[in-house]
């Protein structure tokens, strides 16, 4: 959990990624990281993480869409173009493990 925690909080402002992309950099699967989020997201910038469509679940949109304008990101719809707006993965990669250095090893 605080493995992916800590993968959402290197996000940068601005920029988004998909719930497979956090997936793939901590190396479990993109349904599980819709449930650490639904479950535990609240306290990292949940907004930058979407589906492989940009969109969040329904309950999310208007906030969302409040949090995406601060950071210059403009939705269509009730979601987002992940091609205009998806993070550097690879640099979120090394931010990630320079995160988790703390962390033991599972």
């Amino acid at each position: 959990m605080e493995r992916v925690l800590r993968a959402v909080e290197q996000v940068p402002r601005g920029r988004l990624v998909a719930y497979g992309d956090i997936a793939r950099t901590v190396g479990i699967g993109a349904r599980q990281v819709g449930w650490i989020m639904r479950h535990w997201g609240s306290n990292v910038p949940w907004w930058r993480v979407v589906n492989a469509s940009g969109q969040l679940p329904e309950h999310l949109v208007d906030e969302a869409h409040t949090l995406w304008a601060q950071e210059g990101i403009v939705p269509s719809g009730r979601g987002v173009s992940l091609s205009d707006y998806r993070a550097d993965l690879a640099q979120l990669t090394i931010d990630w493990e320079r995160a988790c250095l703390d962390l033991s090893a599972d």
